[in-house]
């Protein structure tokens, strides 16, 4: 084996589990990452006074918990991601207002809103309510037996890197679980004590009165909540400071974009003087409230409406993403950029959602497998040493997705092709610090940290 990738598949693993990140190219940070890094004051630890009767924590966990005042008590909308940053939001609350929680709010099934719950459970008959279909996203993947989205959901999350290599999760803080199975697994924590299944429900409870409203959109189970004596809007997971997530890389099934932005809508009808949303910071004041609803509602709205324009043309998926391109004046918008959905990743999933893996070409419909197709790439480029210096090539032009394309290619004829693998976490690494989008980052560095694990075990099982 050629002495300078063993060194390198020996050498790179222990640097990178120190924080050490490389590229080939070795720029100076980029503009996105540098964003990024601006993106982690939207975190910082605090308890915001949102209206008259509403505090919202943020900054403990990964997702706001709000506190609404009653007369006889409190209601606390969404729970946060662990009993432990719960507890010490229940703490900070208790030090503005000392009543006892007579109900909690679920937004959705999430466990990053809910795993706080017990935190909150002043007593036993603390009322918890959640709309019909509770926990539909996680419950729909275990019961067809499928798992593979709490890997890629670690991925996603950055929960393989290293404090040094993490910035943030785009709308959240990093954050490493403790329990098995991660943020994704089904949650087994509070259960609901009481279920609505229609389009809004009035409850009042502590002498406050709320209307929970169903708005499908990042889960079939998601509400929002509405506090008309305040005018505020407890949006859930349908609104938060960044593109939104309308497809999740880790895998979900499919998120229906048209109720997205039409939960939006219903949000705005109520005309709120304030929204908190499922993670950053609270919106507040009416007319900011309005311009960065309409904005975020219409862009969703565009997207949606240009990709269906651009399927009845006959493009492909790849063809799309060329085809659809959000206007300017919502491209500028810093709670619309991509830091944690890509629009691109949006329409690939309306394609896939409403007309499935078929892209409309006849040579897709029984295409080469990986490896057939890879061994007629190679012998284009004149055998695997003239692939592996194309790669070459690619890496000093710092032509990074062609360069991982091509790994692949050598990769499906010789899964354990060092050189290929270390040139793929190269090109890999390189392209997690051009992207914004938290997640994309995330999932590319953890790839690289795999491929330099696999090429180092490699080596050390063919040393004498």
């Amino acid at each position: 084996m050629n002495m300078v990738v063993k060194i390198r598949s020996l050498v790179l693993p222990v640097l990178m589990s120190l924080g050490f990140v490389f590229s080939s190219a070795c720029n100076a940070e980029s503009e996105q990452t540098r964003l990024l890094k601006q993106r982690n004051a939207e975190f910082n630890k605090e308890i915001i006074r949102v209206s008259d009767r509403v505090y919202t924590a943020v900054g403990y966990g990964v997702s706001p918990v709000s506190m609404i005042v009653g007369a006889k008590g409190l209601i606390i909308v969404d729970t946060g991601i662990s009993v432990e940053s719960a507890k010490a939001i229940r703490a900070d609350f208790r030090k503005i207002v000392d009543k006892p929680v007579k109900a909690i709010v679920f937004t959705h099934g999430h466990p990053d809103h809910i795993k706080g719950g017990a935190a909150f459970m002043d007593t036993p008959d603390v009322q918890v309510w959640a709309r019909t279909d509770f926990g539909h996203e996680q419950h729909s993947l275990a019961e067809a037996g499928i798992s593979i989205q709490k890997r890629r959901g670690a991925m996603q999350a950055g929960f393989l890197l290293s404090a040094e290599q993490r910035i943030n999760n785009g709308i959240a803080k990093a954050y490493w679980p403790k329990r098995k199975g991660g943020v994704f697994a089904v949650d087994k924590s509070i259960a609901p004590s009481h279920i609505f299944d229609t389009d809004r429900q009035t409850i009042t409870i502590a002498g406050i009165d709320l209307e929970l409203v169903a708005a499908t959109g990042e889960t079939h189970d998601q509400l929002y909540v509405w506090l008309p004596s305040d005018r505020v809007a407890f949006a859930g997971d349908n609104f938060y400071k960044s593109w939104p997530n309308l497809y999740a890389i880790r895998g979900t099934p499919y998120r229906d974009i048209r109720s997205w932005a039409n939960a939006i809508d219903s949000v705005l009808q109520e005309q709120p003087n304030a929204v908190v949303g499922g993670h950053t910071r609270p919106i507040l004041g009416k007319k900011r409230v309005k311009e960065t609803l309409t904005n975020f509602r219409d862009a969703i709205q565009f997207l949606f409406d240009k990709t269906v324009e651009g399927i009845n043309k006959g493009l492909t998926p790849n063809q799309l993403v060329e085809y659809v391109q959000l206007p300017k004046k919502y491209r500028d918008l810093d709670y619309l950029r991509p830091y944690y959905g890509n629009p691109q990743w949006a329409i690939r999933a309306i394609f896939g959602g409403y007309l499935g893996w078929f892209d409309g070409n006849a040579t897709s419909l029984f295409p080469l497998s990986d490896k057939q197709e890879a061994e007629r790439i190679v012998a284009l480029a004149g055998g695997m040493e003239a692939t592996v210096k194309q790669v070459d090539n690619a890496m000093r032009t710092e032509d990074y997705q062609w360069a991982a394309q091509l790994c692949d290619h050598i990769l499906a004829i010789t899964p354990n092709h060092q050189q290929a693998m270390l040139y793929k976490a190269d090109a890999l690494t390189a392209l997690a610090d051009k992207i914004l989008t938290a997640t994309a980052r995330n999932y590319y560095i953890s790839s690289a940290i795999q491929l330099r694990k696999k090429s180092q075990k490699i080596s050390l099982s063919q040393e004498p």
